[in-house]
């Protein structure tokens, strides 16, 4: 029995619900039970007055209008309706996407299929070493049959944080539409839509200590107005844009994460930050032949993204049974082929084997970081123990060292 209690470090993958999330949720699953479309009766209009007081909470963090707001699923449906609704709606325009090579996958095989099946050209961006987009060459691949541009604000695998400012430019300049999935990003760091001239904007609530199962698509009306194809036919809920009946308990749930998230952000943010230096510097000062992945000062403050070489990092993650980690993007864990970020960035692929991603979030502290600090390098030094190539590594190292 290990002498630690469990401990969570993968809050890129998700996050626990805050108890002040779940209270606010809990009359809209049991007392205030109606259907926001019925509007003859109260039941249906105290569902609807708490879905746009939600939708008013959500605007409010990214800086938008409230009726710029359309509920979704989550950040893949938001992603999905952002590509193949302008697109579709577009097409006259023409159908070329410009996006990144360290995108989530919702964006990457979404356009994928569109290129597939003939319904658009994709320019497929290599980002530079640091995780960040090269501005010039992203200005170079713009072309006048661009219908969008998909950047993602904050890297889910390396945190990294994108200039959304200069991206959001050069679209504008291009008459293309911007899109941006901020599902790591929303509720962790400032946006401004108008200030990034962002067009379409994903996020989700579980990323945020919201529920499960809901988010939200920005859909810009200020200054130009953006349309989309809907990708779900119905009863015309959402401005036309997702029809179905709202989750009204998840959706009350998303607003009050992002109402405490915006009144938290700057003490969170600094807090979060120096438990992941905390860690950081921890295993730097332990450990030999690590390396952070991804640039360091445009990052979330949670984020630690490390390779450990001559480890493998499914075996490191076996070994620390007691700590929730992660070798990458919870949608692409069960995958065995080496993170597509890291490859993106040049990361040679036994380094990309032997990375672990540490997402801090808001119920962690100092006592579990140095729990975790202590269980990796422990474990780390014995899977190398075991590791002829790190022998071998060592012993160069020393006789370099005594040359």
């Amino acid at each position: 029995m290990s002498r630690f209690a469990p401990i969570y470090l993968d809050n890129h993958a998700t996050t626990r619900p805050d108890p002040r999330v779940v209270a606010e949720m809990m009359p809209y699953l049991t007392e205030v039970y109606g259907n926001p479309a019925s509007r003859t009766h109260a039941f249906g209009w105290d569902a609807e007055k708490a879905v746009e007081a939600a939708r008013a909470r959500v605007a409010a963090l990214i800086g938008a209008r409230p009726h710029e707001v359309v509920f979704t699923s989550g950040a893949t449906e938001s992603d999905n309706l952002a590509i193949k609704g302008a697109l579709e709606f577009y097409r006259e325009r023409g159908k070329h996407v410009v996006t990144v090579a360290t995108e989530h996958k919702a964006v990457l095989d979404t356009c994928r299929r569109l290129e597939r099946e003939g319904h658009a050209e994709v320019t497929v961006l290599r980002p530079l070493a640091s995780g960040l987009v090269d501005m010039e060459m992203l200005r170079r691949a713009v072309r006048p049959d661009t219908v969008l541009v998909s950047v993602m604000h904050a890297n889910s695998e390396i945190g990294v944080i994108q200039d959304l400012c200069a991206v959001g430019a050069i679209a504008r300049e291009a008459g293309a539409l911007f899109h941006t999935d901020a599902a790591q990003s929303f509720g962790k760091v400032p946006i401004d839509v108008d200030a990034m001239n962002v067009d379409l904007l994903s996020l989700s609530a579980h990323k945020v200590y919201g529920p499960k199962g809901v988010g939200a698509l920005f859909v810009r009306v200020k200054d130009r107005r953006v349309r989309l194809a809907p990708q779900l036919d119905g009863g015309g809920q959402e401005r036309g844009f997702r029809s179905g009946t709202l989750n009204v308990p998840g959706i009350v749930g998303l607003g009050a994460a992002a109402e405490i998230a915006g009144a938290e952000l700057a003490t969170e943010s600094t807090r979060i930050f120096a438990l992941r230096e905390r860690l950081r510097e921890k295993l730097i000062a332990e450990l030999d032949e690590i390396r952070v992945n991804g640039d360091l000062e445009r990052r979330l403050p949670g984020n630690l993204n490390v390779s450990f070489g001559c480890v493998e990092g499914e075996a490191l993650l076996m070994s620390l049974k007691d700590v929730a980690l992660s070798s990458g993007s919870a949608c692409t864990s069960a995958s065995l082929e080496p993170s597509h970020v890291l490859r993106a960035i040049g990361v040679r692929d036994e380094l990309a084997h032997g990375s672990i991603r540490f997402g801090i979030g808001r119920f962690n502290d100092a006592a579990e970081i140095d729990a975790v600090a202590e269980r990796v390098i422990t474990e780390v030094r014995r899977l190398r123990a075991q590791s002829p190539l790190y022998r071998r590594l060592s012993a160069q190292t020393r006789t370099m060292e005594t040359a």
